[in-house]
């Protein structure tokens, strides 16, 4: 039989060293593929004027399912700047590829696990009125829409008439803003479909009816912004009341869900947002169970079966420098888990899963992140282990 091909996608930084080491980890548990190599991210924008190659593009129409490791991107004028010479003041604009391949694709529903490890000195946790300490277990899954909202990419500055006069169709814009001189104005969309935000809501609450769970929160802000906010509360209340009657409904503010994670995170379970307030509630939970270093998603279309999975940390180009990778691995390893799930390999997901357990449990290899150590060469004289070895704890646990 044929080998599955999986697209890999190591990206800028240290996505190279963390998906190398996750590969081998893959390997040493018996996953069988053909990792085939795909081109992305900075270095591709500055020799080509595209970040994502059509190249690229054509693998994952192929082969359906990629592994990504991290992109570095940069504000508008510095990645103008960085242009080889010859394709500078050609009118090429730098947008960033992971959320070009989410609206390429249609990867609208983002999943993004937070789950305690057992023995990871990084948890949270919460000192008690009798002076003890609480460490609450910590088991969220949030579901992200991927393709629209504020990373929609709908904006623009100095608006042309059409999109001006559009705008002062509106009181609240000719109110509050119609003496601002148009060249001063810059202008970003948030955007909500009723299709994808009802397949978003829906995938949470098929989540939470696999696992048991009674409670989907919606963590959005439909008290201000009320027309999109609004339309995903609606939608999730009365899918609750037509298809899912035995899980109920809880509407938490943004802001306020900052505050309550922090207090009382064990209390969530599945949480469904838009595209940035998605982005905000995983990286804050993520800081519950050890930071970015923990911190994995997977992002599919169920339609096409085009599916992605990478860490939510970023590039890191600093760190790429450095003659021995010191970042902890586990956060693309657990990508690879959710990737392995996905296609049905849960055997082998279920024995990487519990290899990290194991490893993180025991603390005897331990990243720097998990040592509380400040990010440099020297941390590798300190005890902290590096990505090469990280990997190489998860595979002995195998």
């Amino acid at each position: 039989m044929e080998k599955r091909k999986i697209v890999t996608m190591p990206g800028d930084g240290i996505g190279k060293a963390v998906l190398n080491e996750t590969l081998r980890v893959l390997d040493a548990a018996g996953f069988e593929a053909d990792y085939v190599h795909a081109d992305i991210g900075w270095k591709f924008w500055c020799k080509e004027g595209n970040p994502l190659p059509d190249r690229t593009i054509k693998l994952l129409e192929e082969h359906k399912i990629g592994l990504f490791g991290a992109i570095t991107s940069k504000p508008k004028d510095k990645a103008a700047a960085e242009l080889s010479p010859e394709l500078q003041g050609k009118g090429i604009t730098y947008y960033s590829p992971i959320v070009t391949m989410r609206q390429h694709f249609n990867l609208d529903i983002c999943m993004r696990p937070c789950l305690t490890y057992a023995g990871n000195p990084l948890n949270f946790i919460r000192r008690r009125a009798d002076g003890g300490v609480d460490e609450p277990k910590i088991d969220v899954m949030i579901f992200r829409q991927n393709t629209e909202g504020l990373y929609g990419g709908v904006e623009w500055t100095n608006p042309s008439d059409q999109v001006y006069n559009a705008f002062m169709t509106h009181k609240k814009f000719v109110d509050n803003f119609s003496t601002c001189p148009r060249e001063e104005l810059a202008i970003s969309t948030r955007i909500f479909t009723k299709k994808y935000t009802t397949r978003i809501v829906k995938a949470a609450f098929e989540y939470a009816k696999k696992r048991g769970f009674k409670k989907i929160t919606v963590c959005e802000k439909p008290n201000v912004i009320r027309e999109t906010s609004g339309m995903m509360l609606r939608i999730a209340q009365e899918m609750s009341k037509t298809q899912y009657p035995d899980i109920w409904v809880e509407d938490v503010n943004i802001d306020a869900m900052t505050m309550w994670l922090t207090k009382n995170p064990e209390n969530y379970n599945v949480i469904v947002a838009g595209n940035m307030f998605g982005d905000i509630v995983s990286d804050a939970f993520a800081g519950l169970i050890g930071g970015l270093g923990f911190a994995t998603s997977a992002q599919f279309n169920p339609e096409s079966g085009v599916a992605v999975f990478e860490p939510t940390h970023g590039s890191a180009p600093k760190y790429a420098e450095y003659e021995t990778s010191i970042v902890n691995p586990i956060a693309m390893v657990s990508s690879a888990v959710m990737m392995l799930e996905h296609i049905g390999e849960n055997a082998i997901a279920e024995k990487i899963k519990k290899a990290v357990a194991k490893v993180v449990a025991e603390g005897k290899v331990r990243a720097y992140d998990m040592m509380k150590l400040k990010g440099s060469p020297e941390v590798l004289n300190q005890g902290a282990a590096s990505t090469t070895q990280m990997a190489d704890a998860i595979i002995a646990a195998l």
